[in-house]
């Protein structure tokens, strides 16, 4: 199918993001977009919300032919202030408590420090779904003397940004008027901890900072210096300054009327003589069953990794692209994940046509939902194939996890749709093997291939033997499931049993269950020949 190449229409939220960033600022060279996090733990499914909200305005943005940098902030050189529980070795974490996260070691031996992990579990996955920002680490652009114009700005113009900082704040909250402000913090170039004050400021590039831990005085430059950072609330400001920043959203604890958003436009605005940038507030993300917000620093989180597990990466773009920033949702690892699969392949046939769209709006929208979801935004040529997602649990099931021989039995996947439906296998395994146990157990089951048997007797037994000897060879050639049911109804009126009784027996016989999947089909995808062997014991 090909894909539009005309400007794209304002049906969705980024593009409409994207619209309002070139009319508030202009026709530019280049617009620069900015995400970022402290890697202070686990980076969750919720912190990944900014990420790829930031990367659908960028899609937009490029749609319209605009040159843009995407970049991605680690701020690694803020203060480690927990130890999270689920890292190794915490007595060693404990004892690095205030120093800077990347001056933390990593526990697990695996990378060069403690933000280094966290930033590499997430720069390996962020590919997987199509993200590719330019990585800025904070901790080396500070010790690299990058900001010494700015953090000088900040050191001049110290009572103007305590009015900036105040001017939202009750008066219970305001900085005093004889309270001495400093817009920096220091890491004691002896010890490595935050426990510093500012003691003196010649005016220029000259600090001097006394460490309350081990008593250290040092005189720093903030030319050459490496310990010297901005608090994060004038750190925002001077970096979208630096950066030239146009858009950045924020999550609405930031965007809270009077809150650190608020006050870092104001120190953009009249210190830094840049303009906020464009923004939106983005709301919380919930995990079905999973009570509470998610926290990074207490380990108590579901990253992205983990919905990967179990849902292919088009379906995780759909999840966010699907939903305005601002709407709380939750995604779901219960049932619920087969309504998740049904809504993409309703989107998804309506976009090849299968399915007719009401209207043309509603066929724009899903169009666009759909290629905002697609890893490489562009809609593949043949369409996907279509499978349910309860359907290929059972195939899974069938086949002992077997992927080869799943799509074998479809018989009709074309080349060009194997590498997605071994995606979505592999999800779906994942989920009945990892998931379902716990929450929907009665999708689960295996076949009988070791040759046990069910406590079988008297007429059931005999029903069962008669299913066997008379359905059984006809599995495959009955024109439809409902004549492979009315077969063995037939049986259960001709010995004079109940029909549910026969059925229960049935699935006894094939996987040790009361119930299973509707038999008739199922007994058509296990296949008469594994059938007859199964029941053969009997």
């Amino acid at each position: 199918m090909s894909n539009n190449n005309e400007k794209t229409k304002l049906v969705h939220w980024a593009d409409q993001c994207a619209d309002k960033i070139i009319r508030e600022r202009g026709d530019l060279d280049l617009y620069t977009c900015a995400s970022g996090i402290t890697p202070s733990g686990t980076v969750h499914i919720g912190n990944f919300r900014e990420i790829i909200s930031v990367d659908l305005v960028v899609r937009a943005l490029r749609s319209r032919g605009k040159n843009v940098r995407f970049i991605y902030s680690w701020d690694d050189y803020d203060v480690f202030r927990k130890v999270p529980v689920n890292m190794p070795d915490q007595d060693v974490l404990e004892q690095h408590l205030r120093f800077p996260i990347t001056m933390v070691p990593d526990t697990t031996g695996r990378d060069s420090s403690y933000a280094r992990h966290h930033e590499v579990d997430v720069e390996v996955q962020l590919p997987r779904v199509g993200i590719h920002p330019e990585y800025l680490y904070q901790a080396e652009r500070y010790r690299k003397n990058m900001y010494a114009e700015g953090m000088k700005i900040a050191l001049q113009n110290r009572e103007r940004i305590k009015d900036c900082l105040n001017r939202y704040r009750d008066d219970e909250h305001k900085i005093p008027a004889d309270e001495e402000y400093w817009p920096t913090a220091a890491f004691c170039c002896k010890c490595n901890k935050d426990t510093t004050e500012m003691v003196e400021y010649d005016g220029e590039y000259e600090l001097t900072y006394k460490c309350t831990s081990c008593g250290h005085v040092e005189k720093a430059d903030l030319r050459t210096s490496k310990e010297i950072k901005l608090g994060w609330r004038v750190d925002w400001p001077m970096r979208w300054q630096f950066e030239k920043t146009l858009f950045e959203p924020a999550g609405k604890d930031h965007h809270s009327q009077g809150g650190s958003f608020d006050t870092a436009r104001l120190v953009a605005d009249e210190i830094y003589n840049w303009p906020a940038p464009v923004t939106f507030r983005y709301d919380f993300i919930g995990i079905k069953g999973t009570p509470g917000k998610m926290s990074s620093s207490k380990g108590k989180v579901i990253s992205l990794p983990d919905v990967l597990n179990v849902y292919p990466p088009e379906i995780v773009r759909y999840l966010f692209a699907g939903t305005r920033p601002n709407t709380e949702f939750s995604i779901s690892f219960d049932l619920d994940v087969i309504k998740t699969y049904e809504d993409y392949d309703k989107t998804e046939r309506v976009v090849y046509g299968v399915d007719k769209a009401k209207n043309e709006d509603f066929f724009n929208k899903e169009k666009r939902i759909y290629m905002l979801s697609q890893i490489d935004g562009k809609i593949p040529e043949v369409m996907p194939y279509q499978i349910t997602f309860r359907m290929l649990t059972t195939l899974l099931q069938t086949y002992s996890g077997d992927v080869d021989a799943v799509i074998k039995s479809l018989g009709d996947v074309k080349p060009e749709q194997e590498e997605r439906l071994r995606r979505r296998c592999a999800c779906a395994w994942f989920w009945i093997q990892n998931s379902a146990p716990t929450c929907a157990e009665e999708f689960c089951f295996a076949l009988r291939n070791d040759g046990s048997k069910a406590d079988l007797e008297g007429d059931m037994l005999t029903a069962v033997k008669r299913v066997r000897d008379e359905v059984v060879p006809k599995v495959g050639s009955f024109a439809m499931d409902k004549e492979c049911q009315q077969a063995m109804y037939d049986i259960a009126t001709d010995m004079g049993i109940d029909a549910k009784a026969l059925f229960t027996a049935l699935y006894q016989a094939l996987i040790g269950k009361d119930q299973g999947p509707r038999l008739a089909s199922f007994m058509k995808i296990i296949g008469k020949d594994k059938l007859a062997k199964i029941l053969s014991v009997y």
